[in-house]
């Protein structure tokens, strides 16, 4: 079997999460995060579209980790998201970490907005 390097350029990966925290580029980040081309702040949930809306010109899909389980985003939060011009993925917050990942290494422009576990 070949393995192959991930490279991530100057992006974050995330590198692992828990109960109520995300470790992503190697730092530590307490409660729902949004990871974005532009950095890693704190997010406030699905009453705060305009933290992504305002990084819509650097990416084409953000991707939603609902926590532990999947579960429905508000109509309005996605309504918001998508007259921006993102696309919007939900999924549980692991699988998006994971996807996340993937799509970043292959330069894709993405974010992640996550709920804890």
């Amino acid at each position: 079997m070949r393995l192959n390097e991930v490279v991530y350029t100057d992006a974050k990966p995330v590198d692992g999460y828990g109960p109520g925290f995300f470790r992503i580029g190697g730092d530590v980040y307490e409660g729902a995060s949004v990871v974005l081309p532009s950095g890693i702040a704190p997010w406030g949930g699905f009453e705060d579209a305009q933290t992504m809306i305002d990084a819509a010109d650097a990416i084409d899909v953000v991707f939603i980790g609902t926590g532990a389980e999947i579960a429905y985003i508000p109509a309005e939060f996605r309504k918001a998201l998508e007259d921006a011009g993102l696309g919007v993925e939900v999924m549980s917050s692991p699988t998006a970490c994971r996807t996340y990942n993937v799509v970043l290494s292959e330069g894709r422009r993405v974010g992640l907005a996550l709920l804890p576990v």
